[in-house]
């Protein structure tokens, strides 16, 4: 009687066992199964409804300048265009120069004109120009200085004026502010203003618009130089006396050529723009995309 026990004991045990295994193989999954999507190889935005050649990922890098424009007119691009995902990042100027002649950005920011040796490394790269800008010159609140020549400007970050009180200022050693090499500004600023000079050993270089102004801020003997749209309560404006008359740097200054440092603003592709690059720096140029230019305190290219 213990044996045939024994046998059905073991039987119902096997079925139970291929019971189970069934079941499993009916009903589960690996956990690799169960987390790895599964690509198609299709984009996964072709059914939003956006407007032809708009759906992908637009990245836009390069100059602090401009990225003001290029952001806010980013956000409203993409409230109107919900297909569209675009990324923009600084860096500076010779940073918007390689990303677009290198591909690693479908659209570079300058806020320069190319030089010679960019046109020859990049021989496809094209200057879409979105605004014009004035650089300016800022001391701290506490230093307002009435005006300055651009040939004192220019001696002050030679190192050949040294002292605030040789410009008519406080009685204080000048600190001098100014861009890193990667920037537009800087390089534009070199030309025009320092006639390709050496800036003085002991200036103190910032990475973006932003950073020179704060600096300033906080610094009571400070001069610096930042784009006409950093301007704010928080710094003083120098004016430039020209001809004997003192410009104040301002959208009507800059407009009507009177300020004498003023300089393009520029988006920069790989050949003739095509879809979303097309599209989005045809809405820089329309009317409303304009209307960011000017909010942003820069110079607009149409009225």
């Amino acid at each position: 009687m213990a044996g045939k026990t024994t046998i059905v004991s073991g039987i119902i045990l096997i079925g139970l066992f291929i019971c189970a295994v069934l079941l499993c193989g009916c009903t589960g999954t690996t956990e690799t199964e169960k987390t790895t999507p599964v690509s198609t190889g299709e984009n996964p935005l072709k059914e939003t409804k956006v407007q032809p050649g708009a759906a992908g990922v637009l990245t836009i890098t390069g100059s602090t300048t401009v990225l003001p424009v290029a952001a806010q007119a980013a956000e409203i691009y993409m409230d109107t265009h919900p297909g569209v995902d675009v990324q923009v990042n600084g860096g500076g100027s010779g940073a918007g120069v390689q990303s677009a002649g290198e591909g690693t950005a479908m659209i570079g920011m300058a806020s320069r004109d190319l030089k010679k040796e960019e046109k020859e490394k990049y021989p496809e790269l094209l200057e879409h120009q979105i605004a014009i800008d004035g650089i300016a010159i800022i001391t701290h609140k506490t230093n307002p200085i009435a005006s300055l020549t651009l040939d004192q400007v220019k001696a002050i970050y030679n190192g050949n004026i040294t002292n605030w009180k040789e410009v008519g200022g406080n009685d204080a050693s000048i600190v001098v502010i100014g861009r890193d090499s990667a920037s537009g500004t800087r390089e534009f600023f070199h030309e025009k203003v320092m006639n390709k000079e050496d800036f003085v050993p002991t200036q103190l270089e910032k990475n973006s618009n932003g950073a020179v102004k704060q600096s300033v801020a906080q610094t009571p003997a400070a001069i610096g130089y930042v784009g006409l749209g950093y301007i704010d309560e928080t710094i003083h404006a120098v004016p430039i006396l020209v001809d004997g008359k003192s410009i104040i740097p301002s959208i009507e200054s800059v407009k009507d050529k009177s300020y004498p440092i003023a300089r393009p603003l520029n988006f920069l592709t790989n050949g003739e723009p095509s879809g979303i690059i097309a599209e989005f720096i045809a809405f820089i140029d329309s009317p409303e995309g304009q209307k960011i230019v000017t909010e942003e305190g820069f110079v607009p290219l149409t009225n």
